[in-house]
């Protein structure tokens, strides 16, 4: 069988990380499964911090990175507040 492949959505969102917080038509961009897309997704993360809408738990920006770039992207959600990532299935 097949790995299943994913795709990954930032989303500004409230403190709890409610799905109705999320809004796909605010944060629309899909980031694939690759290399290149996960770098994109690590810059929108860091544009969004820069901007001050998100905030990465202190000392916690390399973990952030590490898990984007090569780990499982949602994972870096633990650090964030007021930012998530989720994952979905392509189908």
């Amino acid at each position: 069988m097949a790995t299943e492949k994913k795709a990954y959505v930032f989303f500004n969102c409230d403190d709890e990380k409610s799905q109705k917080s999320m809004n796909i038509f605010y944060n629309q961009t899909i980031y694939k499964d690759t290399k290149k897309a996960r770098q994109e997704l690590l810059a929108k993360v860091e544009e969004e911090v820069a901007a001050s809408r998100v905030n990465v738990a202190e000392g916690k920006m390399e973990a952030v990175s590490k898990e984007i770039l090569v780990g499982e992207p949602t994972k870096a959600s633990n650090y964030l507040q007021f930012g998530a990532i989720e994952s979905f299935a392509i189908v």
